[in-house]
């Protein structure tokens, strides 16, 4: 894959979040922040009759949850002109731009599969119904550049539970928009679309792995994934998969689209690992965004405490 090189500018001279909401039509690119500390480059459907939930808009965040980080956080600026979104292009910093023309209403998720209760939710019900908290997450990238970002979601336990997963339930499988005229990079062959990951059932109901439908307050900027996506962050960050449409619990695990393109290099499970290498480069250290100096890869991403136990007894070099 290709990384542009863009110009070097200071993480003090990006400009403030406020100022960016002020000025609609900001040229994206002018803030490009941080390119001299980034490097590398970075169906099994089963059916069910659905109910269809809508709601009004609205975005609440009620609380701040007890799962963030005390970190830093990363500028909006950054977060919101340097995306790995493929479904728009490969370029990191070209999203901003061309996803502005995606449409996130109406939006529609389909949960299904091996549920007692399958639905169909309208993306306004969950910013009403569920309780959305901000979550101070930090985001680790394959490619050695992290971010930590302010996320507001909701526990993606909450919706599994509201749907029952059925006894036969063992994988989540997510799936994210396909419209080739919404989003031009589909209408490459970089990768198998449209976009799938899975997660264990067991994972996708550890209390961390939440569904974000916000950012920094506001709803979530369409180059980071609107108008819901996934957020993981003890996986790498492409296994956040997002503009989810579908959410299906299977039996099987699903086939996710970076590990059917090269499973030599992207496991099912991706978990931040500092001990297993991406074939091409190491995952020891990486840089944060906005930082010249590299630092030291945590496993699981710094949250061990939480999700370790989901992997006891398990080789995790073989299941990487």
């Amino acid at each position: 894959m290709v990384l542009k090189n863009k110009s070097d500018i200071p993480s003090s001279e990006i400009t403030p979040k406020e100022t960016y909401i002020n000025r609609r039509k900001f040229m994206v690119g002018a803030a490009a922040v941080g390119a001299a500390v980034v490097a590398g480059r970075y169906f099994e459907d089963m059916a069910s009759p659905a109910e269809t939930v809508h709601a009004e808009n609205k975005l609440n965040v009620a609380s701040k949850s007890p799962f963030s980080t005390t970190e830093k956080e990363t500028p909006f600026n950054d977060i919101t002109n340097y995306n790995n979104f493929y479904e728009f292009s490969t370029d990191k910093y070209e999203p901003a731009k061309l996803a502005q023309a995606l449409k996130t209403r109406p939006w529609t998720v389909q949960v299904d599969g091996l549920v007692k209760k399958p639905k169909t939710y309208d993306i306004d019900y969950f910013l009403k119904t569920f309780p959305i908290e901000e979550r101070i997450y930090r985001l680790r990238c394959v490619e050695g550049w992290s971010m930590v970002i302010p996320w507001d979601g909701f526990a993606l336990n909450s919706l599994l539970k509201e749907v029952e997963p059925q006894s036969k339930a063992k994988y989540v499988k997510f799936t994210t928009k396909f419209d080739l005229s919404q989003m031009p990079g589909q209408r490459y062959g970089v990768l198998d679309w449209p976009y799938v990951e899975g997660l264990r059932l067991d994972e996708a109901m550890n209390p961390l792995a939440i569904l974000a439908v916000g950012l920094y307050g506001d709803e979530l900027p369409k180059q980071d994934g609107a108008p819901i996506r996934l957020v993981v962050p003890w996986k790498y960050g492409f296994k956040s998969i997002k503009s989810i449409v579908k959410i299906s619990l299977v039996d099987k695990q699903p086939t996710t689209t970076w590990n059917a393109a090269a499973s030599n290099e992207y496991g099912f499970y991706s978990n931040v690992n500092p001990n297993v290498d991406h074939p091409r480069w190491s995952q020891k250290k990486e840089r944060r965004i906005g930082e010249f100096f590299k630092r030291d890869t945590l496993m699981f991403n710094g949250y061990g405490d939480q999700v370790a136990n989901l992997y006891n007894g398990m080789d995790l070099k073989k299941y990487f």
